[in-house]
Order: structure tokens, then sequence, then C-alpha cells
């Protein structure tokens, strides 16, 4: 390895927004320079050579986490212990105004390509896509991955952890898999493919195949780091030559917020003090450690999150809990990220091992309610009643697999210190202003900070110098579109150097962003975070805009619009030209339901659903919408005898989700509205049945309206055997990784017990007869 890397223009420094000049992958395959004779005694052999990475080039640990504010670590000045990220630090180099997209599809298909989200149609989450070049959650293949070009370039790549890149309809049995990791340049991958999972009940896959979820207790964090150590000493110990890339993408601390019992121990009474102290001792000590500049000054806690004082005992003892259980997560992901640096450094391998680790892909997320929840999602699309009584009565399942919690937004708004707002506000810098720690020391000396202005896009860029490669032109046969990031190597050894990266835009959702040459322009939300009231789903274009100087004001605390409006004019100018350059119109800042549903209008439902026997799980997505309507589910089985048990069909979870099945021989269908004492509702069959052949089905008559319940008729053979009431049912599955299942429950189950068990009969055949949609709902 050259020093090129720190000097201008070295190999693989790109200028932003420029088409890739290096040599195309493949490269071409030389002809065959030996002899061939009749036999191998009179011919001479000449083996194909595989391409090797630059001499000297370095192993890569990429790590990227899940919605964690700038404020939270204490890497950061946060107050969230992270001993391990700090000694990385220690040997490295920490940046303090680096920045993601404000959601965590878009930034992770810009840390993968190195182009802004919208110019690689991710300009929304996975989730929500709809049918416009920059939200359609196609990642082009005019834009390789650094994966790809790595793997082209005599790398081992491997990914682990969380993959929201693939559009939500990829992720089922039949894919397509070409955006899957696997179909991205990853040779091995092992995590999941949702916006987040269940900590205790994972939906894992390895490569494209799904594989039992985690048992005794362990914690998806925990798996993650064995699983990377593991493959670092398999991918060692065939050739330790050859470099490694390998990408940790962690599920904390996403919600569900689930934590080891004895980490959130740790934390019991550490914040009763309450989010305004905490966020005042959080700015104290960023500005002790140079994170943030001593004139700064910050804004004000926002109308909608009340003061600590204001609050009653129940109150701040409900949100303390939810902020102690974030902070365990954070600090065991911390933990078991430090087990991985300490297995490089016992291997000797730490000294050429470039270490980039971002802290969350967008600021903190704001979606727990003013007094966090135990389940948002149910709440969101499924009008759970989840008041302060039944908060606390449940506040020792927090944390726990018995809840998929998020905290309070108060503790959101303390976690983004010292910035306004947070994720999904790509107007402001809470929701995008994310730490960043680079170690490699072999090539940087260790312990600074970098303040030049950075972005997700940089990355593959400063991963492309680092190696010694340059940006290929033509990968696969495609010929690759501009790369929007700026290397950041050029900061690697100078922390004055003037920055590069100029010029950076930001929407999410309608709300806008501009930075350029140290101002920052932004559009005032509509949709605030912690207010009530439903979500806004007016003119897109219809909103205020704010300007900031942000070399005097970089916490935006002084809005400049009003006394420079030429600047702002200026900017808005140039937001525009970025909009239109790279697909982010047309603007949508719908966030209720009517989006999911524009989502899933592209997947038109049938009228019957026919699936083949045991052992079928597939996305809810795709599955018969045994949602807010009428349905026949008919299964036909064999019972073994008059004691079967397990599931017949489960969609959902505990927290929400249906399951069929018999349990000693009885026919039950069972509807969980949410994990809530009352919230489920079980029709039984009056008597066993005997083994042998039986056409079992479950009718169920919906009364029309939102989350309504209706009648459960159960049949066997045509003749009625059970009858009764469901109270309430679900619009979505609230864990964004449910599944519906034929004989069997994957990952969290409806109901525990002998009913969850795989089937012990067997199923020949199951239908699902929908029954036209009510009206009203």
């Amino acid at each position: 390895m050259t020093a090129a890397i720190f000097a201008c223009g070295g190999a693989g420094a790109a200028i932003a927004g420029q088409a890739p000049t290096g040599p195309s992958l493949p490269s071409e395959a030389k002809p065959f320079a030996g002899k061939i004779g009749q036999t191998y005694l009179d011919s001479t052999a000449d083996f194909p050579v595989q391409r090797k990475a630059p001499t000297g080039a370095p192993n890569i640990l990429l790590v990227l986490t899940d919605d964690v504010g700038l404020g939270a670590a204490s890497t950061f000045g946060g107050p969230v212990p992270t001993p391990n990220l700090d000694r990385l630090a220690a040997r490295g180099l920490i940046y303090n105004r680096f920045h993601t997209t404000a959601m965590c599809s878009p930034t992770r298909a810009s840390l993968l390509t190195g182009r802004n989200h919208h110019a690689v149609a991710n300009g929304i989450v996975a989730n929500l896509t709809t049918g416009f070049p920059g939200y359609n959650n196609v990642m082009p293949k005019s834009a390789a991955t650094i994966a790809e070009i790595l793997r082209q370039n005599g790398y081992n790549t491997a990914m682990f952890g969380k993959h929201h890149n693939a559009p939500e309809d990829h992720v089922s049995p039949q894919g397509p898999f070409d955006l899957w990791p696997t179909g991205l340049g990853f040779e091995y991958f092992y995590g999941f493919m949702a916006a987040e999972t269940n900590q205790f009940t994972p939906a894992l896959y390895r490569g494209n195949a799904p594989i039992p979820t985690l048992k005794d207790g362990q914690l998806l964090d925990n798996a993650l780091a064995n699983e990377t150590i593991n493959w670092i000493h398999n991918q060692q110990a065939v050739d330790p030559a050859k470099p490694f890339f390998a990408y940790l993408a962690t599920g904390s601390a996403h919600a569900p917020l689930q934590a080891p019992p004895e980490w959130i121990a740790r934390f019991k009474g550490k914040f009763d003090n309450g989010w305004d102290q905490v966020r005042t001792d959080t700015v104290a000590r960023q500005k002790r450690a140079g994170i943030l500049p001593q004139s700064a000054t910050v804004t004000p806690r926002p109308d909608g999150i009340p003061a600590w004082s204001a609050m009653s005992d129940a109150q701040r003892r409900i949100t303390a809990r939810t902020m102690e259980v974030y902070a365990a997560m954070l600090a065991y992901q911390d933990d078991q990220f430090g087990r991985i640096i300490d297995e490089l450094d016992r291997m000797g391998e730490s000294g050429n091992t470039l270490v980039i680790f971002i802290e969350g892909d967008n600021g903190a997320a704001a979606e727990g309610g003013p007094l966090g929840s135990m389940n948002p999602m149910s709440n969101f699309a499924n009008g759970t009643d989840e008041t302060e009584q039944r908060l606390l009565d449940g506040i020792d399942t927090f944390g726990g697999p018995d809840a998929v919690a998020n905290y309070a937004n108060g503790w959101a708004w303390a976690m983004s210190a010292p910035n306004p707002y947070v994720k999904q506000y790509a107007s402001h810098l809470g929701g995008v202003r994310n730490g960043m720690v680079v170690s490699w020391p072999e090539r940087i000396q260790g312990g600074g900070i970098r303040s030049q202005f950075g972005h997700i896009t940089d990355i593959v860029p400063t991963l492309l110098e680092a190696v010694g490669i340059e940006a290929p032109a033509s990968v696969n046969g495609v010929a690759q579109q501009p790369i929007d990031g700026v290397s950041l190597a050029y900061s690697f050894k100078d922390s004055k150097a003037p920055e590069r990266h100029r010029t950076q835009y930001f929407e999410m959702m309608g709300n806008r962003g501009i930075y350029h040459d140290g101002w920052w322009a932004g559009t005032t939300p509509k949709r605030i975070p912690w207010g009530q009231g439903a979500p806004y789903a007016g003119n897109p274009m219809d909103y205020k805009w704010e300007l900031y100087d942000l070399r005097s004001d970089p916490a935006q605390s002084r809005d400049l619009a009003a006394k420079n409006p030429e600047k702002l004019a200026e900017m808005q100018a140039i937001f525009d030209q970025e909009a239109k350059r790279n697909n982010v119109y047309p603007l949508d800042d719908r966030m209720d339901l009517s989006r999911f549903a524009a989502a899933s209008a592209q997947h038109p439902t049938r009228d019957r659903y026919t699936y083949w026997g045991s052992n079928i799980s597939i996305p809810f997505l795709k599955a018969a919408p045994l949602l807010a309507r009428s349905f026949t589910l008919a299964a036909d089985v064999e019972l073994p005898d008059n004691n079967a048990n397990g599931t017949v069909v489960a969609m959902g979870s505990k927290f929400g989700g249906w399951s069929f099945h018999l349990v000693n021989g009885r026919p039950v269908a069972y509807m969980a509205a949410s994990q809530l004492p009352g919230d489920q509702s079980a029709v039984a069959a009056a008597l066993a049945l005997p083994g042998g052949k039986v056409h079992l089905e479950y009718e169920f008559r919906y009364d029309g309206g939102r989350n309504a319940g209706g009648e459960m008729i159960i049949r066997a053979n045509g003749a009625e055997i059970g009858r009764g009431k469901i109270a309430r049912t679900i619009s979505k599955p609230p864990e964004m990784t449910d599944t519906f299942d034929v004989g069997f429950d994957a990952d969290t189950p409806v109901v525990e017990g002998a009913a969850s068990q795989p089937f012990s009969g067997r199923i020949d055949k199951v239908e699902v007869i929908l029954a036209k949609q009510e009206q009203g709902k």
C-alpha cells in the first residue's frame, strides 16, 4: 500500500458527480499462454490468474448501528457508556459532522453504493415503495455496491445483520434475490431482511434461506458478533494473505428495544433526573470534548414535550424505564462489538484493519409517543388502547420478550443533542447528523477530531482510496453512474484540511434540507414528531423554509431566513437543481396508513390462495391477507389420533396475529389483537377430533369497520363443531418480519405452548377464500 491515500487525487479518489473511469469489472480474461499438445507430456499448463487485492490492502470492518442519535453514545458526549467505541476512537478519529439521510433504507443504499439515495431509487424505506424512479427501491445495476467492487478486486466479503434494501415483496422464497446481500456482492450473509426484528426471536437468513430463530435467551447482537468472528476465523484459515470486507449492520438500537435483563438492571435509576437534565449534561460534555464548539447555542425543549418536572411520578417512572432499556440495548451492542475488536487484536489483524463505525443510520426515533410504548406499531395501525395505567402495569415487560417497545419521544429529543428534531426529519440536523469513528492503526495516528462535512455517500470513495483501486467504469457489463460522495481520506492526516464535500441535499417524506459551503436551508416540518393529531398530507410544496449559518451556529439555533432572503433563495435554487438531478421529485409527505396502502397497491390480492403441504413460510405482504375482512380457511389434514397438537396456519405474532391450531385434538381459532391482557380472543371446537383425514374449515364473518371483530365458525367435514366471537382484529402485523406459516409458527409465535409447536399430523392442502372486501374500513 502506498501513501497515495494521504495525497490529493490518490488511487480511488473521485470528484463527486463524475462518472467512474476505472477498469471495468470483471477484467477481461487473458488468452491461454501455455501449450496444448496431444498429452500432458508435451503440453505446458497456464492457470487462470485470480485477481488479487493491491499489495498491503487493508482488511475492512464497516459497522452501522440503527436509530442512534448523535447525543446517545459516550464517544460523542452521550449518557450511554460505549467503552469499546471509546477505545476505537482513542486509536482513531472522531468525525463530528458526519451525516446520513434520516431513514434506514436510504442511508444503507447510499452507504453501499456511494450514490445519493434517490439516485439509486431508495428515497424512502423499502416498506413504502412508490412507482417513481427515486422511490421504487430497486437499486440499479449501474450503481454497483462496494461489496461487489471489492469482491472482484480480490477481497472476501460478508454481511451480518440488517439488510433493508430489498423491496418488501422480494423477501420471500420466490425472490427475486438480486437485491439480497448475496446478489449485491456479499459472498456470505447472516441476518434479517426488514426494518427491524425481535432481538429474542429474530427472523434469520443464512444466504437466502430462512433458518431457525435463536433459543435459550440468546440475543441477536450476540449471535451477530459470534457469526462475524467465526467467519473471520474461517476466512483467515483458508487464505490469511487475502483481505476481508466484513459489514456488520446491527438491529440496535432500533425498536423493539430489548436487552438482557442484567444489562437493563445496570441502568436502574440512571435516568431518573429526566430528559431535560440529560440533554443539558450531554451538551456540556460535547463542548468539553470538542464535539461541539464552546460558543455554540442549542435550541430549547420544543413544545409538545413536557418538562420533566411537570410530569407525574407514574409518568416519570414509565418513561425512565424506557430509557433504561434503550441504554442497556446500546451498551450491550457495544459490548458485543468489543468482542470483535478483541479478536482482531488477538489475531494480530488490528493494525492493518480499517474500521469505520457509524453510530446510527439516522437520528433518534420518536415513534414511541409521549410515554413510550410496548407495541408502537399496534398503536399506529391496529388501534391498541395503551393507556398510562396499562404501561405502568406492564413496566417490567419493557426490554424483555413480552414487549416490542420503544422509548418516549422526549428521550429521542435528548439523544439527538445538540441538534433539533429526530429521525425522519431531513430538514434538520437532529435527523441526519450521526457520529462516526475511523480507525486504522498502521495509517492513522489516533486521538483526533475531524470537523469537515461528511456524508454517507463518502464511505465508498473513502474505501476505494484506502484500498488503492479506482471506481470501475463498468461492472458486469453495465456502465456505472456517477459517484456522489467524496473520499474522506484527505482528512486522515490533516484536521484542518478544507472540506471537499461542499454541497449535499437532504429529503425525507417532504422534509427537505440543503447544505452548501457552511450554510444550511431546510423546510419547517408540518408533521411534528411529538405533536398530536393526524399526519399532514397536504401540498408538499407548501412548506416554510429556514436558514442557518452552521459556521457560527452549528446546532441550528438562529433562523436567518427573514434577515437574509437572498441567501435563502440561493439555497432553495441549489436544492431544486440537486433534486432534479437525483430523482427527488415528486415529493410525498404522507406518513399514515394511506402511504402503506399506496405501497401495497402494486400487489393486488387474489380471491383464493392455495398452499400445498407444511413448512411453508412467506411474508405477510405476499400471503393471503387475513386482515380486516371475512374469509374461509380450509385445510385438508390427517390426524394421527384424537390428541393432535400444533399449528395449522399462523400469521403474525403474539403482538398481533392469527393462529389456527389444534390443542389435544380440538381445533382452535385464536386472534391476538395485541399482547396486552384482554386483547386475545379464542374460539374452540366443543370436542376433540378423532384420528384420520379431516376437511377442517375456519370461517370468519367480519363485522366491518377498522379493526373490528366478527363471528368465527369452525367445521369438520362440513359439520359445525364450534362457533364464537372474535372481539377485535388487526390491520397490520406489528413485527416487520412477520410471516404466514403453514404447519408451524416461525420466529415469535402467536400463542405459546402446544398450539405453536409444529403440527403433529399431516397437512395436504390449505386454501384461503376471501370474501368481497367490506366497506367502511
